[in-house]
């Protein structure tokens, strides 16, 4: 993890790795064969930018809400690895985006435990909680299409 000499430093972090989530989100989106798998990946990436726009909001001085813990089905920590690439099936989509996800919600807890200031550290608690929704969904949706046909 990078090193941090101020909160706006981690903010400016927190932001890129939001514009690189959507970017990840739109490049899924345009590897996927249906319409309406394409469309659940340009969702996310728009949920991304949200993310983006809220830390900026944070930058100007606005507050977070508390954040409130969600359930983990821990479904990202049972499937294989998989390589994004042009062929690439709907499920190992899913995989990579429970991935993507697991690995931003551990930014954020990794983010909250570098500040001291409690505000500070609600903002990056928050977030996590946020990737830890997309993932839930990312997780169901594996469950509910893979985990049922087979």
């Amino acid at each position: 993890m990078d090193s941090f000499d101020t909160f706006e430093d981690i903010l400016n972090f927190a932001i890129d790795k939001e514009i690189e989530a959507s970017q990840f989100y739109v490049a899924l989106a345009q590897k996927m064969k249906t319409p309406a798998m394409r469309q659940v990946f340009e969702a996310f990436a728009k949920e991304e930018l949200g993310h983006k726009a809220k830390l900026e909001a944070i930058k100007r001085g606005q507050k977070v809400e508390p954040a409130q813990n969600v359930t983990d089905l821990r479904i990202a920590d049972y499937v294989v690895d998989v390589e994004p690439g042009p062929e690439m099936s709907y499920q190992d989509a899913l995989v990579l985006a429970m991935k993507n996800e697991k690995a931003a919600f551990r930014l954020y807890m990794d983010l909250a435990g570098q500040v001291e200031n409690e505000d500070q550290k609600a903002i990056f608690l928050e977030l996590a909680q946020e990737e830890a929704k997309h993932k839930l969904r990312f997780e169901i949706e594996y469950d509910e299409t893979v985990l049922t046909e087979n």
